[in-house]
């Protein structure tokens, strides 16, 4: 199958260091060529991911704002306009668009007539995709989780498939660090607070590990800053050579979110690494985490505390395997591909019948 993946234009696929999007599309990108598949890449001309035809000339977002400080406000626009001439372009010959960014690409897919496949890598209940979901209609929606499958249409959901990461990538940990590990943008949406607060009332040492949000830098300076001490340390952002040691010498890795978290991809690189998870019971978390096997899924502060001992004496070694069972890269490639397929029969059949002569 030809498929050609449509990249965000703001950082590379895949990213160097914070990028779950990004990071999820080389991943599935990856396991569809190793599945034989040809697999094109439209994105930004800093993205490297072997094995994948790649097409773009512009550099992304995030390459502009690390030369120059803070990108001129225009220049977004700029980037989509190329990303949307090179898909109409350079996008007609394949069989399937799967769209992980720009609504522009929405456009291009549809003047086409390529189906288009879309992952919302972010909340689907907010105006911008309301609005997507009624201007495209025949564009079919991957939702990944269910938590986030119940604000799309159901006339727009293909269906759910969870994120997943190649197996080879982590190995299990032995939390000889004894520390519990945040990871994750330093913002009220993410909660470091409640990981600060919920290692103090364990007096157990804190280890928070992520950029500090663009969009809201004052959090970081007036909330995690001043709470900073030589057991709550803030060690930046880690690529993925050190999330292996970050994550899996940590006890635990905290998830205390504040928003309705579509997936997490941290949690399934913590339970790569044999890591049990404390999630907050928001989003996708139930669904992720399994209570009293990969982690626990609390309903507040007090609960995490009160059962900070039963997340400890979980089974590393079993967590490890429930992560090779449920979110491989290369089970997220099969039921994709799955989709894709029903997709394309149900093309096929409308075709067939419309070439079919009246009686």
């Amino acid at each position: 199958m030809r498929i050609a993946h449509v990249a965000p234009v703001i950082h590379p696929v895949p990213p160097v260091t914070y990028g779950g999007t990004e990071r999820v599309i080389a991943d599935l990108a990856a396991a569809q060529v190793e599945g034989g598949h040809d697999v094109t890449l439209f994105g930004p001309a800093d993205c490297t991911l072997p094995g994948v035809r790649h097409v773009g000339d512009y550099r992304s977002l995030s390459w502009h704002e690390q030369q120059g400080g803070c990108a001129p406000p225009g220049l977004p626009a700029v980037l989509e306009a190329q990303l949307l001439r090179d898909v109409l372009t350079h996008g007609g010959v394949h069989d399937i668009f799967h769209l992980h960014g720009s609504a522009h690409a929405s456009a291009a897919a549809n003047a086409l007539g390529i189906p288009a496949f879309r992952t919302i890598h972010w909340r689907a209940d907010e105006p911008d995709h309301v609005e997507l979901f009624r201007a495209f209609p025949q564009e079919r929606i991957i939702a990944i989780s269910n938590a986030q499958a119940g604000a799309v249409p159901v006339a727009n959901l293909a269906g759910v498939v969870h994120h997943g990461i190649p197996t080879e990538r982590y190995h299990s940990g032995n939390g000889s660090g004894g520390y519990l590990a945040f990871l994750g943008r330093m913002t009220d949406q993410k909660r470091p607070d409640r990981a600060i607060e919920l290692a103090r009332a364990t007096g157990r040492d804190l280890q928070l590990a992520g950029p500090v949000d663009p969009g809201n830098p004052g959090y970081f300076d007036e909330v995690v800053l001043p709470a900073l001490d030589s057991r709550i340390r803030h060690v930046g952002s880690v690529d993925d050579a050190q999330k292996q040691d970050f994550l899996g010498k940590a006890a635990a890795l905290v998830f205390p979110i504040d928003w309705p978290e579509p997936f997490g991809l941290v949690m399934i690189e913590a339970m790569a690494c044999g890591t049990p998870v404390i999630g907050w019971r928001r989003g996708s978390v139930p669904e992720v985490v399994e209570d009293g096997v990969t982690g626990i899924v609390v309903d507040s502060l007090t609960e995490a505390i009160h059962r900070m001992d039963e997340v400890l004496q979980l089974d590393r070694a079993a967590i490890r395997l429930r992560f090779e069972a449920r979110f491989s890269a290369k089970r997220m490639a099969r039921e994709t591909l799955a989709l894709y397929r029903e997709a394309c029969s149900s093309r096929s059949s409308k075709e067939s019948s419309a070439s079919m002569p009246s009686p």
